[in-house]
């Protein structure tokens, strides 16, 4: 299995530090979750529904007629290489290593593709996987690009995977309204916006025929009930919502300029989320682990990405730690 951010156990155990002292900015996921209703006895005791109120509730969210939710965006990942016979994919690259590794796994021919090998290579793919904004290096798509890709992928067949993760901080750059369209389908979760990781619940947005396809590849009760019933909730809490997005691009200002003072400036991120490149980045994470503050650590390229600590408390022991390197530069550097 691949790496990823949140192995907060792990980190305890190696560095002999109690989890309950750490500070975990590894994720990306939004430090304040929503929290807005106790889940109902009824939720627990019975098996899942289909019309339970939460499709609707997506519909209306995301501003289509067809979503199918299901356990995270990553089940999705899981099962979309078994709906195609092996063939090309690009998929950008950095980026979340999850899309690369299944459709390998399926047999398929995976080709890494920087931004800019996108526009010639849509003539060559099968398939064309893309993470906007992309994880961990923020970088963003415009949406009338990913029209044109898709158009000339769909001309042969072929499909456009765009993973919105990270998107409902700015769901203006979204291209879900457009996922009726055949060949284009798109993911998105309430683990990162909403801060709902726990919960397990994703979307895929595509047209009828294809979700209806996926839908019976994946089987029957794929969310738990209380999971289902807290995610129905979430989608429809549209003051907190609009108060989230504020704030958290508050919060990337804040962590934008935090980084930047401390000689580690961003190259890129999102809401949720920065991305510093970096030979030093082992070096760097290493220190901040043995101070209790996990980062996620990448090596190809090397980098760290900074997610946004909770509170004032938070902000602060960053800003100390941070800042102690800017003063003495006593953290070791990569290949000195």
């Amino acid at each position: 299995m691949l790496e990823h951010g949140g192995r907060l156990r792990r980190a305890a155990q190696r560095y002999g530090i109690a989890l309950e002292q750490w500070l975990d900015l590894s994720t990306g996921v939004n430090p304040t979750s929503w929290c807005g209703i106790d889940v109902p006895r009824s939720a627990w005791a019975r098996l899942p529904e289909d019309d339970d109120g939460l499709i609707a509730a997506a519909q209306r969210y995301f501003g289509v007629p067809h979503v199918l939710p299901v356990a995270g965006s990553q089940a999705a990942i899981m099962h979309l290489p078994q709906l195609r016979a092996p063939g090309t994919v690009g998929v950008l690259a950095p980026s979340y290593a999850e899309h690369a590794l299944r459709w390998r796994e399926a047999g398929h021919e995976v080709a890494p593709l920087a931004l800019a090998d996108c526009p010639s290579a849509a003539d060559l793919l099968d398939v064309l996987v893309l993470v906007n904004p992309n994880n961990p290096t923020g970088e963003r798509i415009a949406h009338a690009q990913l029209i044109e890709w898709h158009a000339r992928l769909a001309a042969r067949g072929g499909w456009l995977i765009v993973d919105e993760a990270f998107a409902d901080a700015n769901p203006e750059n979204s291209i879900v309204s457009c996922s009726q369209r055949e060949g284009l389908i798109v993911l998105r979760s309430l683990g990162k916006f909403f801060g709902l990781a726990g919960a397990r619940v994703g979307f895929v947005l595509a047209d009828k025929g294809f979700l209806e396809l996926l839908k019976e590849r994946m089987g029957p009760w794929t969310i738990a009930g209380p999971a289902r019933f807290i995610a129905q909730h979430a989608l429809a809490d549209r003051p907190w919502q609009s108060a989230m997005r504020a704030r958290l691009h508050a919060q990337c200002a804040r962590l934008t300029a935090l980084l930047q003072r401390c000689g580690l400036p961003s190259a890129g991120g999102c809401s949720l989320f920065q991305w510093v490149p970096t030979p030093a980045a082992a070096a760097i994470h290493e220190a901040l682990a043995r101070q209790g503050i996990l980062t996620r650590l990448f090596e190809a390229p090397s980098g760290l990405r900074f997610g946004l600590p909770a509170d004032d408390a938070e902000w602060a022991r960053l800003e100390r730690a941070l800042g102690a390197y800017q003063e003495t530069r006593s953290w070791p550097r990569a290949h000195s």
